[in-house]
Protein backbone atom coordinates (compact mmCIF):
# COMPACT_ATOMS: atom_id res chain seq x y z
CA UNK A 1 0.00 0.00 0.00
CA UNK A 2 2.85 2.15 1.28
CA UNK A 3 4.68 1.53 -2.29
CA UNK A 4 2.01 2.63 -4.51
CA UNK A 5 1.40 5.81 -2.22
CA UNK A 6 4.56 6.38 -2.81
CA UNK A 7 4.60 5.70 -6.89
CA UNK A 8 1.81 8.11 -7.27
CA UNK A 9 3.08 10.86 -5.34
CA UNK A 10 6.54 10.50 -7.52
CA UNK A 11 4.83 10.81 -10.51
CA UNK A 12 2.68 13.81 -9.58
CA UNK A 13 5.85 15.53 -8.73
CA UNK A 14 7.81 14.49 -11.54
CA UNK A 15 5.45 16.06 -13.68
CA UNK A 16 4.28 19.25 -12.38
CA UNK A 17 7.08 19.98 -9.73
CA UNK A 18 4.52 20.43 -6.98
CA UNK A 19 2.59 18.24 -4.76
CA UNK A 20 5.27 16.68 -2.35
CA UNK A 21 4.69 17.92 1.18
CA UNK A 22 0.86 18.70 0.24
CA UNK A 23 0.07 15.11 -1.06
CA UNK A 24 2.84 13.20 1.67
CA UNK A 25 1.95 14.66 5.13
CA UNK A 26 -1.92 14.22 4.60
CA UNK A 27 -1.59 10.51 3.73
CA UNK A 28 1.07 9.96 6.43
CA UNK A 29 -1.20 11.18 9.01
CA UNK A 30 -4.98 9.82 7.41
CA UNK A 31 -3.82 6.42 6.16
CA UNK A 32 -0.85 5.69 7.87
CA UNK A 33 -2.13 6.66 11.03
CA UNK A 34 1.54 9.27 11.77
CA UNK A 35 1.51 11.55 14.63
CA UNK A 36 1.77 14.65 12.66
CA UNK A 37 5.31 15.88 13.94
CA UNK A 38 6.45 12.31 12.35
CA UNK A 39 4.27 12.73 9.14
CA UNK A 40 6.34 16.33 8.29
CA UNK A 41 9.92 14.75 9.11
CA UNK A 42 8.83 11.68 6.88
CA UNK A 43 7.96 13.93 4.30
CA UNK A 44 10.59 16.14 3.93
CA UNK A 45 13.17 13.49 3.70
CA UNK A 46 11.10 11.40 0.72
CA UNK A 47 10.32 14.74 -1.00
CA UNK A 48 14.24 15.75 -0.95
CA UNK A 49 15.04 11.74 -2.37
CA UNK A 50 12.46 11.79 -5.20
CA UNK A 51 13.95 15.59 -6.17
CA UNK A 52 17.16 14.60 -6.23
CA UNK A 53 16.23 12.12 -8.97
CA UNK A 54 14.67 14.35 -11.02
CA UNK A 55 17.50 17.61 -10.41
CA UNK A 56 20.59 16.27 -12.73
CA UNK A 57 17.93 16.92 -15.53
CA UNK A 58 17.91 20.46 -14.70
CA UNK A 59 21.66 20.87 -13.93
CA UNK A 60 22.62 19.73 -16.92
CA UNK A 61 20.63 21.76 -19.44
CA UNK A 62 21.50 24.87 -17.17
CA UNK A 63 18.22 25.36 -16.07
CA UNK A 64 19.21 26.76 -12.22
CA UNK A 65 19.71 30.36 -11.73
CA UNK A 66 22.33 30.59 -9.13
CA UNK A 67 21.83 33.94 -7.84
CA UNK A 68 18.15 33.92 -7.44
CA UNK A 69 18.55 30.23 -5.81
CA UNK A 70 20.79 31.93 -3.29
CA UNK A 71 18.45 34.52 -2.27
CA UNK A 72 15.83 32.43 -1.73
CA UNK A 73 17.79 30.28 0.37
CA UNK A 74 18.67 33.47 2.44
CA UNK A 75 15.40 34.02 3.08
CA UNK A 76 14.25 30.61 3.40
CA UNK A 77 16.56 28.69 5.44
CA UNK A 78 16.30 30.81 8.92
CA UNK A 79 12.20 31.06 8.37
CA UNK A 80 12.46 26.91 8.14
CA UNK A 81 14.03 26.43 11.20
CA UNK A 82 11.54 29.15 12.84
CA UNK A 83 8.62 26.63 11.03
CA UNK A 84 10.74 23.46 12.50
CA UNK A 85 11.08 24.59 15.85
CA UNK A 86 7.52 25.74 16.00
CA UNK A 87 6.34 22.02 14.95
CA UNK A 88 8.41 20.64 17.76
CA UNK A 89 7.04 22.91 20.45
CA UNK A 90 3.72 22.53 19.40
CA UNK A 91 3.69 18.69 18.93
CA UNK A 92 5.04 17.84 22.39
CA UNK A 93 1.29 15.92 22.36
CA UNK A 94 1.65 13.72 19.35
CA UNK A 95 -1.77 13.28 18.50
CA UNK A 96 -2.52 17.31 19.06
CA UNK A 97 -6.00 18.03 16.86
CA UNK A 98 -4.72 21.28 17.02
CA UNK A 99 -1.62 20.67 15.38
CA UNK A 100 -3.40 18.75 12.60
CA UNK A 101 -5.91 21.35 11.74
CA UNK A 102 -3.28 24.28 11.49
CA UNK A 103 -1.18 21.52 9.20
CA UNK A 104 -4.00 20.59 7.27
CA UNK A 105 -4.79 24.58 6.39
CA UNK A 106 -1.15 25.30 5.23
CA UNK A 107 -1.42 22.62 3.42
CA UNK A 108 -4.83 23.67 1.35
CA UNK A 109 -3.46 26.91 1.33
CA UNK A 110 -0.57 26.68 -0.33
CA UNK A 111 -1.73 24.66 -2.82
CA UNK A 112 -4.58 27.18 -3.31
CA UNK A 113 -1.54 29.88 -4.61
CA UNK A 114 -2.13 27.72 -7.71
CA UNK A 115 -4.96 29.28 -8.68
CA UNK A 116 -3.80 32.93 -7.50
CA UNK A 117 -4.02 35.61 -9.69
CA UNK A 118 -0.53 36.65 -11.08
CA UNK A 119 0.63 39.87 -10.50
CA UNK A 120 3.38 40.35 -13.08
CA UNK A 121 5.91 42.10 -12.10
CA UNK A 122 9.32 40.83 -14.04
CA UNK A 123 11.49 42.92 -13.08
CA UNK A 124 11.13 43.21 -9.83
CA UNK A 125 13.79 40.64 -8.44
CA UNK A 126 16.49 42.31 -10.70
CA UNK A 127 15.97 46.04 -9.53
CA UNK A 128 15.00 44.80 -6.04
CA UNK A 129 17.02 41.74 -5.12
CA UNK A 130 17.64 42.39 -1.20
CA UNK A 131 13.43 41.95 -1.03
CA UNK A 132 13.46 38.11 -1.86
CA UNK A 133 15.15 37.35 1.17
CA UNK A 134 12.54 38.42 3.05
CA UNK A 135 9.79 37.39 0.71
CA UNK A 136 11.19 33.84 0.44
CA UNK A 137 11.13 33.83 4.35
CA UNK A 138 7.54 33.23 5.03
CA UNK A 139 8.19 30.03 2.65
CA UNK A 140 10.66 28.49 4.65
CA UNK A 141 8.26 28.78 8.00
CA UNK A 142 5.33 27.34 6.31
CA UNK A 143 8.00 24.51 4.96
CA UNK A 144 9.59 23.84 8.30
CA UNK A 145 5.95 23.67 9.57
CA UNK A 146 4.31 21.60 7.17
CA UNK A 147 7.28 20.56 4.53
CA UNK A 148 4.93 21.67 2.00
CA UNK A 149 4.84 25.22 0.02
CA UNK A 150 8.85 25.18 -1.27
CA UNK A 151 7.41 23.98 -4.38
CA UNK A 152 4.25 25.80 -5.08
CA UNK A 153 5.11 29.05 -3.13
CA UNK A 154 8.40 28.87 -4.55
CA UNK A 155 7.54 28.97 -8.04
CA UNK A 156 4.85 31.41 -7.69
CA UNK A 157 7.34 33.89 -6.60
CA UNK A 158 10.22 33.38 -9.35
CA UNK A 159 7.10 33.79 -12.09
CA UNK A 160 5.52 36.58 -10.98
CA UNK A 161 8.53 38.77 -9.77
CA UNK A 162 11.69 37.26 -11.80
CA UNK A 163 12.42 37.74 -15.53
CA UNK A 164 14.11 34.21 -15.59
CA UNK A 165 11.77 31.44 -17.75
CA UNK A 166 9.53 28.87 -17.41
CA UNK A 167 12.11 26.03 -17.36
CA UNK A 168 14.73 27.73 -15.07
CA UNK A 169 11.71 28.74 -12.83
CA UNK A 170 11.15 24.61 -12.37
CA UNK A 171 15.06 24.17 -12.02
CA UNK A 172 15.54 26.79 -9.43
CA UNK A 173 12.59 25.95 -7.77
CA UNK A 174 13.84 22.36 -7.56
CA UNK A 175 17.20 23.33 -6.35
CA UNK A 176 15.43 25.25 -3.90
CA UNK A 177 13.42 22.70 -2.38
CA UNK A 178 15.81 20.20 -2.24
CA UNK A 179 18.41 22.10 0.33
CA UNK A 180 15.14 23.33 2.77
CA UNK A 181 14.46 19.44 2.45
CA UNK A 182 17.96 18.32 3.11
CA UNK A 183 18.29 21.14 6.08
CA UNK A 184 14.60 19.93 7.75
CA UNK A 185 15.41 16.01 7.21
CA UNK A 186 18.48 16.92 9.59
CA UNK A 187 16.39 18.15 12.24
CA UNK A 188 13.61 15.92 12.05
CA UNK A 189 16.12 13.10 11.99
CA UNK A 190 17.91 14.13 15.29
CA UNK A 191 14.81 14.43 16.70
CA UNK A 192 13.25 11.07 15.92
CA UNK A 193 10.47 12.45 13.93
CA UNK A 194 11.15 10.14 11.01
CA UNK A 195 9.36 7.10 10.12
CA UNK A 196 12.18 4.73 8.74
CA UNK A 197 10.26 1.78 7.69
CA UNK A 198 7.59 3.71 6.16
CA UNK A 199 10.29 6.24 4.46
CA UNK A 200 11.75 3.19 2.98
CA UNK A 201 8.65 1.66 1.10
CA UNK A 202 7.89 5.51 -0.11
CA UNK A 203 11.86 5.47 -1.11
CA UNK A 204 11.16 2.18 -3.07
CA UNK A 205 7.60 3.32 -5.33
CA UNK A 206 8.75 6.78 -5.09
CA UNK A 207 11.91 6.56 -7.19
CA UNK A 208 10.47 4.49 -10.54
CA UNK A 209 7.60 7.18 -10.09
CA UNK A 210 9.66 10.42 -10.28
CA UNK A 211 10.85 9.02 -13.48
CA UNK A 212 7.64 8.01 -14.83
CA UNK A 213 6.41 11.44 -14.10
CA UNK A 214 9.37 13.07 -15.55
CA UNK A 215 9.26 10.98 -19.02
CA UNK A 216 5.64 11.82 -19.33
CA UNK A 217 6.01 16.00 -18.37
CA UNK A 218 6.84 16.88 -22.18
CA UNK A 219 3.36 14.82 -23.37
CA UNK A 220 1.05 15.88 -20.66
CA UNK A 221 -0.33 19.38 -20.79
CA UNK A 222 1.22 20.84 -17.75
CA UNK A 223 -1.35 23.44 -16.55
CA UNK A 224 -4.03 21.47 -16.40
CA UNK A 225 -2.35 19.07 -14.52
CA UNK A 226 -0.83 21.05 -12.19
CA UNK A 227 -4.29 22.45 -11.63
CA UNK A 228 -5.52 19.02 -10.85
CA UNK A 229 -2.27 18.12 -8.77
CA UNK A 230 -3.33 21.18 -6.52
CA UNK A 231 -7.30 20.67 -6.45
CA UNK A 232 -6.81 17.05 -5.04
CA UNK A 233 -3.77 18.98 -2.40
CA UNK A 234 -6.27 21.08 -1.49
CA UNK A 235 -8.96 18.22 -0.71
CA UNK A 236 -6.63 16.54 0.90
CA UNK A 237 -5.27 19.48 3.34
CA UNK A 238 -8.66 20.12 4.29
CA UNK A 239 -9.86 16.60 5.08
CA UNK A 240 -6.80 17.27 7.76
CA UNK A 241 -8.42 19.99 9.32
CA UNK A 242 -11.72 17.83 8.80
CA UNK A 243 -10.05 15.05 10.93
CA UNK A 244 -8.37 17.25 13.30
CA UNK A 245 -11.41 18.82 14.61
CA UNK A 246 -13.41 15.48 14.73
CA UNK A 247 -10.66 14.81 17.22
CA UNK A 248 -11.05 17.93 18.71
CA UNK A 249 -14.44 17.01 19.34
CA UNK A 250 -14.28 14.10 20.53
CA UNK A 251 -11.49 15.16 23.46
CA UNK A 252 -13.94 17.47 24.62
CA UNK A 253 -16.85 15.67 25.03
CA UNK A 254 -14.27 12.71 26.65
CA UNK A 255 -13.02 16.05 29.13
CA UNK A 256 -16.74 17.40 29.58
CA UNK A 257 -17.76 13.31 30.67
CA UNK A 258 -14.42 13.36 33.50
CA UNK A 259 -15.28 16.97 34.52
CA UNK A 260 -19.14 15.39 35.15
CA UNK A 261 -18.23 12.49 36.60
CA UNK A 262 -15.78 14.00 38.81
CA UNK A 263 -18.48 16.41 39.80
CA UNK A 264 -20.63 13.89 40.39
CA UNK A 265 -17.90 12.05 42.88
CA UNK A 266 -17.48 15.34 44.50
CA UNK A 267 -21.55 15.91 45.40
CA UNK A 268 -21.20 11.95 46.56
CA UNK A 269 -18.24 12.40 48.91
CA UNK A 270 -19.99 15.83 50.54
CA UNK A 271 -23.74 14.60 50.95
CA UNK A 272 -21.73 11.28 52.74
CA UNK A 273 -19.47 14.05 54.67
CA UNK A 274 -22.16 15.65 55.44
CA UNK A 275 -24.10 12.86 56.56
CA UNK A 276 -21.18 11.52 59.03
CA UNK A 277 -20.83 14.75 60.62
CA UNK A 278 -24.48 14.92 61.50
CA UNK A 279 -24.27 11.21 63.23
CA UNK A 280 -21.16 12.68 65.13
CA UNK A 281 -22.91 15.73 66.47
CA UNK A 282 -26.03 13.08 67.08
CA UNK A 283 -23.88 10.98 69.03
CA UNK A 284 -21.96 13.45 70.85
CA UNK A 285 -25.88 15.18 71.92
CA UNK A 286 -26.95 11.42 73.21
CA UNK A 287 -23.60 11.29 75.42
CA UNK A 288 -24.08 14.16 76.74
CA UNK A 289 -27.90 13.47 78.10
CA UNK A 290 -26.60 10.27 79.19
CA UNK A 291 -23.96 11.70 81.64
CA UNK A 292 -26.09 13.39 83.66
CA UNK A 293 -28.21 10.37 84.44
CA UNK A 294 -25.75 8.26 85.09
CA UNK A 295 -24.58 10.78 87.92
CA UNK A 296 -28.09 10.84 89.75
CA UNK A 297 -28.41 7.63 89.71
CA UNK A 298 -24.96 6.76 91.08
CA UNK A 299 -25.67 9.21 93.81
CA UNK A 300 -29.43 7.84 94.62
CA UNK A 301 -27.49 4.77 95.21
CA UNK A 302 -25.63 5.69 97.53
CA UNK A 303 -28.04 7.35 100.11
CA UNK A 304 -30.40 4.24 99.78
CA UNK A 305 -26.77 2.63 101.39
Amino acid sequence: MHFLIGFAIAVAVGLTGIGGGSFTVPALVLIAGLPASEAVGTAFVFAGAIRLVAAPFYMLRKHVHAQYLWLLLKGAVPGLLVGTFALRLLSKDAGSPGVIILLGMLLAASSAVTFAPRIQNPGFAKKNPRWLPWLAMPIGVESGFSSAGAGALGAVLLLNFSEITSAQVVGTDLIFGIVLAAIGSAFHLQFGSVSGSLLLELIIGGIPGVLVGCALARSVPAQRLKAAVAVVAMFAGLQLVWSGARSLAARHATLSRISAAGAVQMTGFGTALRRSTQREKASRWIRSRERPAGRSGRLSYQLYE
